[in-house]
């Protein structure tokens, strides 16, 4: 009973986490935070969908392979999400560093030209 709970309660962390994840992609302007929401959406929520599955199924050979897929997850996704960083910045891709200041020196600009073309 606890178990399944527990399994129950990985999945449903999982499958946010996923959803999380997929809106992030869709909605995130530029290539690098949408490569942060694909690595949390792999970090997070596979080895919780898979931990939940694992515990659903009982503790078999299957549970065992299952470990070593999260075991390879755990390893190889932030490898393979800084290869993808280091390429995109090689590419020139380059993040968009925007800060409160620039926000607020540019909003000042725009008022200010605003302000010339009504005279």
């Amino acid at each position: 009973m606890i178990i399944g709970l527990i399994s129950d309660i990985c999945l449903l962390l999982g499958g946010i986490f996923t959803l999380t994840g997929a809106i992030g992609l869709l909605r995130l302007p530029n290539f690098y935070t949408r490569l942060h929401a694909a690595s949390v959406t792999e970090s997070l929520a596979a080895p919780l969908l898979i931990i939940g599955v694992m515990l659903d199924t009982g503790f078999t050979l299957d549970s065992a392979k299952l470990v070593l897929i999260i075991l390879i997850m755990v390893v190889a996704n932030p490898t393979i999400t800084h290869a993808l960083c280091r390429a995109a910045a090689h590419g020139g891709v380059h993040p968009e560093m925007e800060t409160n200041d620039s926000k607020k020196n540019q909003s000042q600009s725009e008022t200010e030209l605003s302000a010339k073309e009504l005279k």
